[in-house]
Protein backbone atom coordinates (compact mmCIF):
# COMPACT_ATOMS: atom_id res chain seq x y z
CA UNK A 1 0.00 0.00 0.00
CA UNK A 2 1.41 3.36 -1.01
CA UNK A 3 2.24 5.57 1.95
CA UNK A 4 0.33 8.84 2.11
CA UNK A 5 2.45 11.95 1.57
CA UNK A 6 1.96 14.24 4.58
CA UNK A 7 1.16 17.82 3.73
CA UNK A 8 2.02 20.85 5.84
CA UNK A 9 -1.35 22.56 5.69
CA UNK A 10 -0.28 25.34 8.02
CA UNK A 11 2.53 26.27 5.64
CA UNK A 12 0.14 26.09 2.69
CA UNK A 13 -2.10 28.65 4.38
CA UNK A 14 0.84 30.92 5.23
CA UNK A 15 1.94 30.83 1.60
CA UNK A 16 -1.57 31.70 0.42
CA UNK A 17 -1.76 34.64 2.82
CA UNK A 18 1.63 35.92 1.63
CA UNK A 19 0.47 35.60 -1.96
CA UNK A 20 -2.66 37.64 -1.22
CA UNK A 21 -0.67 40.28 0.67
CA UNK A 22 1.64 40.76 -2.32
CA UNK A 23 -1.21 40.92 -4.81
CA UNK A 24 -3.34 43.27 -2.71
CA UNK A 25 -6.37 41.06 -3.38
CA UNK A 26 -8.99 40.43 -0.71
CA UNK A 27 -11.12 37.52 -1.91
CA UNK A 28 -14.37 36.36 -0.33
CA UNK A 29 -14.32 33.39 2.02
CA UNK A 30 -17.13 31.31 3.45
CA UNK A 31 -15.85 30.16 6.84
CA UNK A 32 -17.72 27.26 8.40
CA UNK A 33 -17.79 27.86 12.16
CA UNK A 34 -18.27 25.11 14.73
CA UNK A 35 -18.32 27.45 17.76
CA UNK A 36 -17.14 30.83 19.04
CA UNK A 37 -13.89 29.68 20.73
CA UNK A 38 -12.61 27.95 17.59
CA UNK A 39 -13.65 30.97 15.50
CA UNK A 40 -11.87 33.54 17.68
CA UNK A 41 -8.25 33.02 16.62
CA UNK A 42 -9.31 32.00 13.12
CA UNK A 43 -11.18 35.25 12.51
CA UNK A 44 -8.31 37.37 13.78
CA UNK A 45 -5.87 35.42 11.63
CA UNK A 46 -7.88 35.72 8.41
CA UNK A 47 -9.93 38.90 8.48
CA UNK A 48 -7.26 41.17 6.99
CA UNK A 49 -6.82 38.94 3.93
CA UNK A 50 -10.40 37.84 3.24
CA UNK A 51 -13.93 39.21 3.09
CA UNK A 52 -15.40 36.63 5.44
CA UNK A 53 -18.91 35.25 5.74
CA UNK A 54 -19.41 32.93 8.71
CA UNK A 55 -21.56 29.84 8.24
CA UNK A 56 -22.97 28.07 11.29
CA UNK A 57 -24.12 24.62 10.20
CA UNK A 58 -23.68 21.92 12.84
CA UNK A 59 -26.53 19.37 12.89
CA UNK A 60 -24.45 17.18 15.22
CA UNK A 61 -25.01 19.53 18.17
CA UNK A 62 -27.56 18.42 20.76
CA UNK A 63 -29.79 19.40 22.40
CA UNK A 64 -31.38 22.33 20.56
CA UNK A 65 -30.72 24.66 23.50
CA UNK A 66 -27.00 23.88 23.15
CA UNK A 67 -27.16 24.61 19.43
CA UNK A 68 -28.86 27.95 20.01
CA UNK A 69 -26.42 28.97 22.74
CA UNK A 70 -23.33 28.16 20.68
CA UNK A 71 -24.82 30.11 17.80
CA UNK A 72 -25.55 33.12 20.01
CA UNK A 73 -22.00 33.03 21.41
CA UNK A 74 -20.61 33.11 17.87
CA UNK A 75 -22.69 36.16 17.02
CA UNK A 76 -21.68 37.85 20.27
CA UNK A 77 -18.01 37.26 19.50
CA UNK A 78 -18.30 38.85 16.06
CA UNK A 79 -20.06 41.86 17.57
CA UNK A 80 -17.52 42.31 20.35
CA UNK A 81 -14.60 41.95 17.95
CA UNK A 82 -16.11 44.85 16.02
CA UNK A 83 -15.97 43.01 12.70
CA UNK A 84 -18.54 43.70 10.00
CA UNK A 85 -18.90 40.00 9.22
CA UNK A 86 -22.25 38.43 8.32
CA UNK A 87 -23.23 35.22 10.09
CA UNK A 88 -25.43 32.77 8.19
CA UNK A 89 -27.03 30.13 10.37
CA UNK A 90 -29.23 27.19 9.49
CA UNK A 91 -32.32 26.15 11.44
CA UNK A 92 -31.80 23.35 13.92
CA UNK A 93 -32.20 20.02 12.14
CA UNK A 94 -30.27 17.07 13.63
CA UNK A 95 -31.84 14.48 11.32
CA UNK A 96 -28.95 14.38 8.77
CA UNK A 97 -26.49 13.70 11.56
CA UNK A 98 -28.48 10.88 13.15
CA UNK A 99 -28.93 9.27 9.75
CA UNK A 100 -25.17 9.16 9.11
CA UNK A 101 -24.48 8.00 12.69
CA UNK A 102 -26.65 4.87 12.44
CA UNK A 103 -24.55 1.84 13.33
CA UNK A 104 -21.64 4.06 14.38
CA UNK A 105 -22.91 5.12 17.79
CA UNK A 106 -20.01 3.45 19.64
CA UNK A 107 -17.24 4.73 17.37
CA UNK A 108 -14.48 6.63 19.22
CA UNK A 109 -13.66 10.30 18.69
CA UNK A 110 -11.98 10.79 15.28
CA UNK A 111 -13.57 7.52 14.09
CA UNK A 112 -15.84 6.92 11.12
CA UNK A 113 -18.81 8.71 12.66
CA UNK A 114 -16.72 11.85 13.13
CA UNK A 115 -15.35 11.63 9.60
CA UNK A 116 -18.85 11.40 8.16
CA UNK A 117 -19.99 14.30 10.34
CA UNK A 118 -17.11 16.48 9.14
CA UNK A 119 -17.85 15.59 5.52
CA UNK A 120 -21.52 16.48 6.01
CA UNK A 121 -20.69 19.92 7.35
CA UNK A 122 -17.99 20.63 4.78
CA UNK A 123 -20.27 19.56 1.95
CA UNK A 124 -22.95 21.97 3.19
CA UNK A 125 -20.34 24.73 3.43
CA UNK A 126 -19.10 24.07 -0.09
CA UNK A 127 -22.66 24.16 -1.42
CA UNK A 128 -23.38 27.42 0.39
CA UNK A 129 -20.13 28.94 -0.88
CA UNK A 130 -21.13 28.06 -4.45
CA UNK A 131 -24.62 29.53 -3.95
CA UNK A 132 -23.13 32.80 -2.68
CA UNK A 133 -20.40 32.98 -5.33
CA UNK A 134 -17.59 32.89 -2.78
CA UNK A 135 -13.96 32.71 -3.89
CA UNK A 136 -12.99 30.16 -1.19
CA UNK A 137 -14.45 28.10 1.61
CA UNK A 138 -12.90 26.47 4.69
CA UNK A 139 -13.67 25.53 8.30
CA UNK A 140 -12.54 26.42 11.81
CA UNK A 141 -12.39 22.72 12.71
CA UNK A 142 -8.64 22.38 12.09
CA UNK A 143 -7.87 24.48 15.18
CA UNK A 144 -8.94 21.64 17.47
CA UNK A 145 -6.26 19.20 18.65
CA UNK A 146 -9.06 16.63 18.94
CA UNK A 147 -9.77 16.70 15.19
CA UNK A 148 -7.79 15.08 12.37
CA UNK A 149 -6.72 18.13 10.38
CA UNK A 150 -5.22 16.00 7.60
CA UNK A 151 -8.57 14.30 7.03
CA UNK A 152 -10.43 17.63 7.18
CA UNK A 153 -8.19 19.12 4.51
CA UNK A 154 -8.34 16.06 2.26
CA UNK A 155 -12.11 16.06 2.58
CA UNK A 156 -12.26 19.78 1.80
CA UNK A 157 -10.17 19.25 -1.31
CA UNK A 158 -12.50 16.53 -2.57
CA UNK A 159 -15.61 18.62 -1.90
CA UNK A 160 -13.99 21.56 -3.66
CA UNK A 161 -13.97 19.46 -6.82
CA UNK A 162 -17.68 18.72 -6.33
CA UNK A 163 -18.88 22.27 -5.66
CA UNK A 164 -16.45 24.17 -7.88
CA UNK A 165 -15.22 26.51 -5.12
CA UNK A 166 -11.54 26.39 -4.08
CA UNK A 167 -10.94 25.05 -0.60
CA UNK A 168 -8.62 27.08 1.64
CA UNK A 169 -6.24 24.51 3.13
CA UNK A 170 -5.37 25.26 6.73
CA UNK A 171 -4.16 24.10 10.10
CA UNK A 172 -5.22 26.82 12.50
CA UNK A 173 -3.42 25.11 15.40
CA UNK A 174 -0.15 26.41 13.95
CA UNK A 175 1.40 29.60 15.38
CA UNK A 176 -0.08 28.66 18.78
CA UNK A 177 -3.56 29.08 17.31
CA UNK A 178 -5.25 26.76 19.78
CA UNK A 179 -3.50 28.42 22.72
CA UNK A 180 -4.52 31.83 21.39
CA UNK A 181 -8.14 30.67 21.11
CA UNK A 182 -8.10 29.73 24.80
CA UNK A 183 -6.71 33.16 25.71
CA UNK A 184 -9.37 34.88 23.59
CA UNK A 185 -12.07 32.75 25.17
CA UNK A 186 -11.00 34.05 28.58
CA UNK A 187 -10.78 37.62 27.31
CA UNK A 188 -14.30 37.57 25.84
CA UNK A 189 -15.77 35.19 28.46
CA UNK A 190 -16.76 32.71 25.76
CA UNK A 191 -18.55 29.51 26.57
CA UNK A 192 -16.10 26.64 26.06
CA UNK A 193 -18.05 23.40 25.80
CA UNK A 194 -16.49 20.18 27.13
CA UNK A 195 -17.80 17.97 24.33
CA UNK A 196 -17.78 18.24 20.55
CA UNK A 197 -21.52 18.62 20.27
CA UNK A 198 -23.21 15.29 19.61
CA UNK A 199 -24.87 13.06 22.19
CA UNK A 200 -22.21 10.40 21.63
CA UNK A 201 -19.29 12.70 22.42
CA UNK A 202 -21.18 13.99 25.47
CA UNK A 203 -21.74 10.41 26.66
CA UNK A 204 -18.01 9.71 26.37
CA UNK A 205 -17.27 12.67 28.66
CA UNK A 206 -19.41 11.28 31.47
Amino acid sequence: MQQEIRQNYGRMLDEKLMELEKSGEKPSLLLHACCAPCSSHTLLYLHERFRITLYFYNPNIAPESEYDFRKSELKRLVSELGFNIPVIDEDYDPKPFYELAQGLENEPERGERCRRCIALRLRAAGKKAAELGQDYFTTTLTISPHKDSSYINRCGGIISGECGVPYLFSDFKKHDGYKHSIELSRQYCLYRQDYCGCVFSRRNKQ
